[in-house]
């Protein structure tokens, strides 16, 4: 997408020639309403458009389509453009003018990146669903009583709202009407435990790991783990794991305990 119409519909054409289905838009409302009504992989954005500039719409694609690749074409680099890249996950920064084949390649690396990305994300979602049909016939499908659960010193526990949690045995009692206790495993327990001794307060994916597991990965790396152990923990303490109420997502950030 770009404000000047001859390089627009020269990239158009281009782009076509490679075998890519190409949409172009002369302003950022316009590329709006283009992703309102069809899903593309990718964007080339300009940011300086007529009407609303560069980064009002990468925030809004972004969360209109938080999957979209986005690439960032521009030839007055910002301190500003620079950080909105950064915080919105675009996929490449070019300045103009540039070459046709650095675009190219950079498309192609994009488009390759993000059907890995999707590609791990269905994976976790399988084994995600695997481990919760592994649960349903499990034990723990049909928890303890609370009447035999925790006898750990009360100095060992974390409390946090409705939860009682003993790290030590794995176990956490779940204040339901009537209270039940749940058997977790090593790493949920862990997870658990970071969100419960912080509640209330959003922990990105990488400060979740580093909380609970001690060690450091970067945003990607950290979303696709901990993924993985909120779709088992929520499967096992709320209600209802589609509308859930303890551990709340605050999208592009993490997730966080609420107590409210």
């Amino acid at each position: 997408m770009d404000d000047e119409a001859n390089l627009r519909s020269g990239l158009r054409d281009l782009l076509s020639l490679m075998g890519y289905q190409v949409e172009e838009a002369a302003s950022g409302y316009e590329a709006l309403e283009l992703l309102e009504s069809t899903a593309f992989d990718l964007m080339v954005l300009d940011m300086q458009m007529p009407g609303m500039d560069g980064v009002e719409v990468m925030r809004r694609a972004r969360r209109m389509c938080p999957d979209l690749s986005i690439i960032i074409l521009t030839a007055h680099a910002s301190l500003e453009s620079a950080i909105a890249a950064v915080k919105l996950d675009a996929a490449d920064y070019m300045l103009k003018p540039f070459r046709v084949e650095d675009l190219a390649s950079a498309i192609s690396d994009a488009l390759q990146a993000r059907a890995e990305k999707l590609r791990r994300q269905r994976l976790l979602d399988l084994i995600g669903t695997a481990l919760d049909k592994l649960d349903q016939t499990d034990a723990l499908t049909d928890p303890a009583p609370a009447s035999s659960a925790l006898q750990t010193p009360a100095e060992h526990l974390v409390y946090a709202g409705p939860l009682t949690l003993d790290p030590q045995k794995r176990l956490v009692i779940v204040g339901d009407d009537p209270a039940r206790t749940v058997e977790l495993t090593e790493g949920e327990t862990a997870i658990l435990g970071a969100l419960m001794r912080r509640p209330n307060q959003v922990l990105s994916w990488s400060q979740l790991i580093h909380a609970a597991l001690g060690y450091t990965l970067d945003e990607q790396e950290a979303q696709n783990q901990v993924r993985l152990y909120i779709f088992r923990l929520r499967r096992k303490l709320e209600a209802d794991p589609s509308e859930p109420r303890l551990i709340c997502t605050v999208r592009g950030s993490g997730y966080f305990l609420s107590l409210d």
